[in-house]
């Protein structure tokens, strides 16, 4: 299968790009190479392997690639609270306006297989939160990834994934993403000033989301939306660090002042029971994701890997 990824260079994508050539699918990937990364330069040569510096805003780009591919990833994408606070107009005209345009441009025939997060469930109580519970997104990122999923449902033979947080080291590496930041933390620092420790989050390694991909491209999805995430990860900020401090045993945990708040207001459990009944589910465990950062901050030390 001719698969185009839009941000393939990105966290995800450069993972998931080595996973689709691995699997036998060629690749055409688009990416505006905006934080200068080199994540894609060990498959360079590749016959399988298409890569072009471009933006997925620009209309004049995307179609000669769409117009070759058999499914479309639309990876591109300001993410992240900070990220998209930061600059407001890229975040509109990435997250929500491209993918409009994607949608026009695209053949109903060329599966699409989009990447949603479950941040757009903002608070949800005590009950783990299904594909039906509504969105109350808290930041413009969760409101313009929801606005564009509705967008991408409206159109036949599309797949949106509501995603957990994403953890996990990566060739694109982030620090920016919360157990990939605390474990950075825990090591380079020995102490977590944690705010909100009581809010609740669902995790995913990287490397089960590429997986999860394939599984849409490969598979007979039954439905159009499916939430995505580690079901025995619906943990708190503390359960996490106590996860963390497991493998870091010197991390002291600072607990905030109740005055102070976490400018991330997200609180929610949520239920992946549907995509598991159809035989895809997570299977890396938290505490194998956080031995691997551990490794990986060793690495890292004193190096800038964030999106804002």
């Amino acid at each position: 299968m001719k698969v185009f990824v839009t941000g393939g260079a990105g966290y995800l994508g450069s993972v998931l790009v080595g996973e689709l050539l691995a699997t036998g699918h060629s690749v055409a990937v688009l990416d505006n190479f905006l934080y200068g990364q080199t994540s894609l330069l060990h498959l360079i040569g590749r016959g399988d392997l298409t890569i072009v510096c471009g933006d997925a805003r620009d209309r004049r780009v995307m179609r000669p690639l769409l117009a070759h591919a058999d499914a479309v990833i639309p990876l591109a994408c300001i993410t992240g609270a900070p990220a998209c606070d930061a600059d407001m107009s890229a975040a509109i005209t990435t997250n929500f306006q491209a993918v409009r345009d994607l949608m026009a441009d695209r053949s109903p025939s060329q599966r699409l297989l989009f990447p949603n997060t479950n941040s757009g469930y903002g608070t949800g109580g005590d009950v783990p939160l299904t594909e039906d519970a509504p969105f109350r997104p808290q930041s413009l990122y969760a409101k313009l990834k929801t606005q564009a999923e509705q967008v991408v449902l409206q159109h036949e033979n599309t797949v949106s994934f509501r995603l957990a947080t994403v953890f996990g080291p990566s060739p694109r590496m982030r620090l920016d993403l919360l157990v990939n930041d605390l474990v950075h933390r825990a090591v380079t620092e020995g102490v977590i000033v944690l705010y909100e420790p009581h809010f609740r989050r669902n995790y995913v390694h990287v490397r089960d989301v590429a997986a999860l991909f394939r599984w849409g491209l490969d598979g007979t999805p039954r439905h159009p939306v499916y939430n995505f995430g580690l079901s025995e990860a619906n943990l708190t900020k503390r359960q996490l660090c106590e996860e963390i401090r497991r493998q870091v045993p010197r991390l002291r945990v600072l607990e905030a002042s109740a005055m102070d708040h976490d400018r991330d207001r997200r609180d929610y459990l949520v239920d992946n029971a549907r995509i598991e009944a159809e035989g895809m589910r997570a299977v890396i465990p938290l505490s194998q994701g956080i031995g691997e950062l551990v490794e990986a901050c060793e690495m890292l030390r004193g190096r800038n890997h964030v999106n804002a």
